[in-house]
């Protein structure tokens, strides 16, 4: 078979060149058009960081951990497993204990946000800074920010007669007891295996005596 041209092509040949031809025809024209990047969506968020008002214009997507470490450079929230589960992008958001990794930047518009960074400084620690460097509670490091940001929520959250699947009586004051502690702090993963150091160092800065 020849086709208007005088080009010789196999009847199974222009089976399939039809067929193609008529698929393509009925394709949506957005379909068939050529691809281009997408454009991000930019936002303006504002939130309050260690105390100080910080605005940002940042691509929608963007984590809140991204937000700290990349845009206003506070380093000392580490990216671990970027998926919630070993705690060392722990910060403080208006007073509660958050993974920072699964958040978006965007939802905190508003929010009082306390990172490692804003707990204390060189000469002026937080207690629980200070009990991480008296009972050695790290070795390696990475995840102590994570680790002292979630301890000293995590006080405050027994403080304020929030249970735990540990709480004995659910509708009574939690007490501040090495189990609470295991408990509450078993989202924060430490791979050097600190653990007994670092709840030595939330013990004292509780002022439990168990």
């Amino acid at each position: 078979m020849e086709d208007s041209s005088g080009i010789k092509i196999t009847r199974r040949e222009f089976l399939i060149t039809g067929a193609t031809s008529v698929a393509a025809a009925t394709l949506p024209s957005d379909l068939t058009a050529q691809p281009s990047a997408a454009r991000p969506v930019v936002s303006k968020v504002s939130f309050r960081v260690n105390g100080t008002l910080r605005e940002l214009d940042l691509d929608t997507r963007t984590t809140l951990l991204d937000a700290l470490r990349e845009h206003l450079h506070l380093t000392g929230s580490k990216k671990g497993c970027d998926h919630g589960q070993c705690g060392a992008c722990t910060v403080i958001v208006n007073g509660r204990r958050m993974v920072s990794c699964l958040t978006l930047a965007v939802m905190h518009e508003g929010d009082a946000i306390t990172t490692i960074e804003g707990l204390g400084k060189p000469g002026n620690l937080h207690p629980m800074q200070a009990a991480f460097v008296k009972h050695d509670g790290y070795q390696c490091g990475y995840c102590t920010p994570g680790q002292i940001c979630s301890a000293v929520a995590m006080l405050d959250e027994i403080k304020a007669g929030i249970p735990s699947h540990a709480s004995v009586d659910l509708t009574a004051q939690p007490q501040p007891t090495v189990v609470e502690f295991r408990e509450r702090m078993s989202g924060n993963i430490c791979r050097c295996g600190a653990y007994s150091n670092i709840v030595d160092a939330i013990t004292e800065v509780s002022g439990s005596k168990t």
